[in-house]
This record gives C-alpha cells, sequence and structure tokens, in this order.
C-alpha cells in the first residue's frame, strides 16, 4: 500500500527539481542569448567598419555611414562616474546614522520613504531636473566657476542620476549594517574604543565586501538609465571636455533615435551596436567588480 505513495512522491520531488533546474538554466542562458541576439543585429556595420574605428573615433554622421561611438562611450562612463561620487558619500553616511546612531523608529519610518524614492518614475525626476537642476546649474553653478553653459549638461546629468540611484544603493547598505553581529561592535567598545572609532575600524571594514556590491549594483542602475538623464543632459554628440558641457551616453542615443532606424541605412545596425556596448561594458564591470568582492571576502 506504502508502494505508490512512495513512487508518486519520488516523481513529484524529481519533477520540481527539474522544472527548477530549467528555470536555473534560462536564467543562467538568457545573458548569453541576449548578446548573440545583439551581435547578430550588429554584424553588418562591423562588416563595413573595423571595430577599432568604430570603438575610438568620434565622428558620428549616419547619413554619411560614419559611426563613432566614442562620445557615448565616454559620456556614459562620466555621467555614471560623477553621479556615483555624488551618491556614495551620501548613501554610506546615511546608512551609518539610521543603522549605528538613530532609533530603531526612524529607520521604520524612512525605510518607506525610500522605497518610495525608487518606485517614482524616471520621467518624473527628469521633469524636476528641467525645472530645478537645469537652472540651478545654467544661471548659479556655471557662472560661479566664470563659465556659461545652457544648463543642458553632464553635471546636470550626473546630479539628476544620483539622486535617482540614492534609493536603491541605500537599500543595501542599510541592509548590509544590519547583517554585521552586535557582538563584535560590543567587543570593540568593551576595550574602551568609541562609538565612531568602532565603526571606523570595526563596522566599516567587516561590512566593506557588502559596500562595494551596493556601489556596483548602483553603477549598473545608472548605465543603464534612460529617460530622466536624456532629457537634461544635452544630447550632443561631442566628446564633452567638462562637467558643463552636453553629453550623450549610450542609452539615451538607442532611446533618442531607435524610430529612425528605418529611413538610414546601417542605422539599425549601429543601435544595436550601442547596445551591444552598454551589454558589454556593463557585463565585464560587473565580472571585475565580482572578483574583487570574492576576493575582499576570501581576506576577512
Amino acid at each position: 500500500m506504502k508502494q505508490p505513495f512512495y513512487i508518486t512522491r519520488k516523481l513529484s520531488g524529481i519533477a520540481g527539481t527539474s522544472w527548477m533546474l530549467i528555470c536555473l538554466v534560462l536564467v543562467i542562458m538568457l545573458p548569453i542569448f541576449l548578446g548573440i541576439g545583439l551581435y547578430i543585429k550588429s554584424l553588418p556595420l562591423l562588416g563595413s567598419a573595423s571595430l577599432n574605428t568604430l570603438v575610438f573615433t568620434g565622428t558620428w554622421h549616419p547619413m554619411a555611414g560614419k559611426f563613432g561611438f566614442a562620445p557615448f562611450i565616454m559620456s556614459s562612463v562620466y555621467v555614471t562616474v560623477l553621479a556615483l561620487l555624488f551618491s556614495a558619500p551620501i548613501c554610506i553616511l546615511t546608512a551609518i546614522y539610521l543603522t549605528q546612531y538613530a532609533r530603531k523608529r526612524y529607520l521604520r519610518i524612512m525605510q518607506p520613504v525610500i522605497d518610495i524614492l525608487a518606485g517614482i518614475p524616471s520621467v518624473i525626476y527628469g521633469v524636476w531636473g528641467i525645472l530645478v537642476i537645469v537652472p540651478l546649474v545654467s544661471h548659479h553653478i556655471a557662472p560661479f566657476f566664470g563659465l556659461q553653459s545652457s544648463g543642458y549638461s553632464l553635471l546636470s546629468g550626473a546630479l539628476v542620476l544620483s539622486v535617482m540611484i540614492i534609493p536603491f544603493i541605500l537599500n543595501i547598505l542599510i541592509e548590509v549594517f544590519r547583517t554585521i553581529p552586535d557582538e563584535l561592535t560590543e567587543a570593540s567598545l568593551s576595550v574602551g574604543a568609541t562609538r565612531w572609532q568602532t565603526i571606523k575600524f570595526v563596522t566599516l571594514k567587516k561590512a566593506f565586501p557588502g559596500i562595494i556590491s551596493a556601489l556596483v549594483f548602483g553603477i549598473s542602475r545608472a548605465f543603464g538609465e534612460t529617460i530622466a538623464v536624456l532629457m537634461v543632459i544635452g544630447n550632443v554628440a561631442i566628446m564633452p571636455k567638462s562637467v558643463f558641457d552636453p553629453a550623450y551616453p549610450l542609452p539615451a542615443l538607442i532611446a533618442n533615435n531607435y524610430g529612425e532606424m528605418l529611413s538610414i541605412p546601417m542605422y539599425d545596425s549601429a543601435l544595436m551596436m550601442a547596445a551591444l556596448l552598454l551589454f558589454i561594458i556593463v557585463l565585464v564591470f560587473n565580472l571585475a567588480a565580482r572578483i574583487t568582492i570574492t576576493r575582499l571576502e576570501t581576506k576577512q
């Protein structure tokens, strides 16, 4: 009597495990399929010009068949790095205060606020950037340095982007600091260390791999952001020489021009090439960051 029940239970277990394995394989293969698809769509452009010419030249004249992606690549890198420089100190210091100094009720109040900020559509950040950040840069920040700017610049894009990625980084940092055992801080305090010395030499050291992971997540989020940055960064295909110059990141290039690709030869392939470059940059950066984090964790 027990044999059929045992067989049914075993078959159910095998079926459940098989479905989970299939889902795992699909998740692993998804970026591979995505990269292959982008590469295939980029082949016409790669066949007409060398990779060095496409990546390292700044001439962008689609009507003449010239597609130089250097300004777009550098614009993406510049705006992402600037946004991280603005947001990282704010996120780290806020997470330290909420988890180490503030009362628990403040953290309970702030958690929904952070989630709301993370859920605001990017177009709203873009409109806010046009109404607030662009005039601020044009009328106040640029004149302070003796320069003129329309306000639609690399700095405006970085400021808007930094505000957008703060809730994502902050959420992870709060969880990182909350997972540190209380015994570590109590042991440090018991030998006479101050609260700040404990945070500086114990808490931050223990949380360092998690902090790097949070910043990597923020950078990955920033690299692919499109609408809000597109609305305030100027969208001029030149190599930016200062933070007050307009720029043109890769996501903005794709979003701005995808509807025109059928009327210009090779434009379809050029936009797919832009997507492939963005995909490779984010993939390489994440792999390098993961290797670094793994090494840091093994040293602790």
